[in-house]
């Protein structure tokens, strides 16, 4: 199990990285759509392959699925906006997806580290 701890563990820091970007507002849509491409497609190679999966992180695995899906249009939402104030909202909705997306890497993640203690 401890590859598929590492495939999460990675898939959190590319979220983190992004989030960070999104934050600091150094990332403008066309950018904003290829990384998050990079990150659907990381899920779809990395994670979703991932065998011997319990029912508990196959239905996180489910969630992620949906949040990032959601995550696709929110960056429409963004790339579509013409005022300054509704991308900055947009941008805070993905921060927000975002930080979602790393709560749940972090939940399949966390029992596994506590019971190696």
């Amino acid at each position: 199990m401890s590859l598929n701890l590492d495939k999460y563990q990675e898939f959190a820091t590319f979220l983190e990285q992004l989030r960070s970007d999104v934050n600091k507002n150094q990332v403008d849509a066309p950018t904003l759509r290829q990384r998050l491409g990079a990150l659907h497609q990381f899920f779809i190679q990395q994670i979703v392959p991932l065998g011997d999966v319990e029912y508990r992180e196959q239905s996180y695995q489910t969630e992620m699925s949906k949040q990032l899906r959601l995550l696709e249009i929110d960056v429409m939402f963004f790339q579509g906006a013409k005022q300054s104030a509704t991308a900055q909202a947009r941008l805070k909705t993905i921060e927000e997806r975002l930080t979602t997306l790393i709560r749940y890497c972090h939940a399949i993640i966390q029992p596994e580290q506590k019971g190696e203690k």
